[in-house]
């Protein structure tokens, strides 16, 4: 069973940064996709950046670009959302999410195609 682990969550101000981190138990890490994805209070998930493997390209929601960087490192079986420039409206239960393969760059935006998901972290952005 692959266990999917966030951390790195917490309160801070707007215009901080914060730095989340995904741990993958899992032995195809590097050739799957990983994700996360964000849910406000009385709001839906949403999509937030998506990975389809280590050399691919990787996408961002357009409320995040410029400003949050998803990174792998394939050695620690982790992944990070560098979240710079932080605003109020960043605040949400942040998600991460893996399959064991690829997938096509159309479905890397669609949370029903991964298949681990963590328990999700708490991020508060509020002067």
């Amino acid at each position: 069973q692959v266990q999917v682990v966030e951390s790195g969550g917490g309160l801070v101000q707007p215009g901080a940064s914060l730095r989340l981190s995904c741990a993958v138990s899992s032995t195809t890490f590097s050739s799957g996709a990983m994700a996360w994805f964000r849910q406000a209070p009385g709001k839906e998930r949403e999509f937030v950046a998506a990975s389809r493997g280590t050399y691919d390209r990787i996408l961002y929601a357009d409320s995040v670009k410029d400003r949050f960087t998803l990174s792998r490192d394939n050695a620690k079986v982790t992944m990070y959302l560098q979240m710079n420039t932080l605003k109020a409206e960043d605040t949400a239960v942040y998600y991460c999410a893996f399959r064991n393969s690829r997938i096509i760059l159309s479905a890397a935006r669609d949370s029903a195609v991964y298949s681990y998901w963590g328990q999700g972290t708490q991020v508060t952005v509020s002067s």
